[in-house]
C-alpha cells in the first residue's frame, strides 16, 4: 500500500466569489459511503440544491449523492480506501473529488452481462455527471473528479 500524499489544507471557506469548498477527510473504516454521502447532503442543504423545489432539480440532487456514494465505493473497493472527500461550489457548478493513495487510474469498464453484479459504478457516473475524470496527485495516489451542473429553477 502506498503512503497517503500529502496536500494542502482546504479549510471550508469561501475561495473567492460564489465559490465554497467542504473537505472530508475519509479512512477507509466501516461506513465511510454512508459518511460521505450524508456529508454531501449536508452540503446540498447548505448550498440550497435541497430542499429541492421541483422534481427535476431533486433528481439532479438525488443524482448528486448517488455519484458521491459510486466514487467513495470505488475508493473503498479498488483501492486502499478513501482519504478525503472534497466537495467545490462555483455558482451553479458542483464538483466532487475523492481521493485514495491508489495511483492505478480508473477505466470505464466495457459493458457486462446484466444478471452479473457490480461493474456499473463509473458507467453510472458517465451517464449522470456533466464531466469527470482521474489525476494523479502529487506524492503518489489520485483523486477521481465529477462535475455536474444545478438545473436552473422552473418558474
Amino acid at each position: 500500500m502506498a503512503a497517503r500524499p500529502t496536500r494542502p489544507a482546504h479549510p471550508d471557506r469561501p475561495l473567492r466569489t460564489g465559490t465554497d469548498r467542504r473537505s472530508l477527510p475519509l479512512t477507509a473504516a466501516p461506513g465511510a459511503v454512508a459518511r460521505g454521502r450524508e456529508f454531501t447532503r449536508l452540503a446540498l442543504r447548505a448550498w440550497g440544491w435541497l430542499p429541492a423545489p421541483d422534481a427535476e432539480a431533486r433528481a439532479a440532487a438525488e443524482d448528486v449523492l448517488l455519484m458521491t456514494s459510486e466514487l467513495v465505493t470505488n475508493a473503498c473497493q479498488h483501492a486502499a480506501g478513501p482519504y478525503l472527500l472534497e466537495l467545490t461550489r462555483h455558482g451553479p457548478l458542483l464538483r466532487v473529488a475523492v481521493s485514495d493513495a491508489d495511483e492505478r487510474l480508473p477505466v470505464l469498464r466495457p459493458l457486462r452481462v446484466p444478471a452479473r453484479p457490480g461493474g456499473y459504478g463509473l458507467r453510472v457516473v458517465d451517464r449522470l455527471a456533466t464531466a469527470w475524470g482521474s489525476e494523479p496527485v502529487a506524492g503518489g495516489g489520485k483523486t477521481v473528479w465529477l462535475e455536474v451542473v444545478r438545473p436552473p429553477a422552473e418558474p
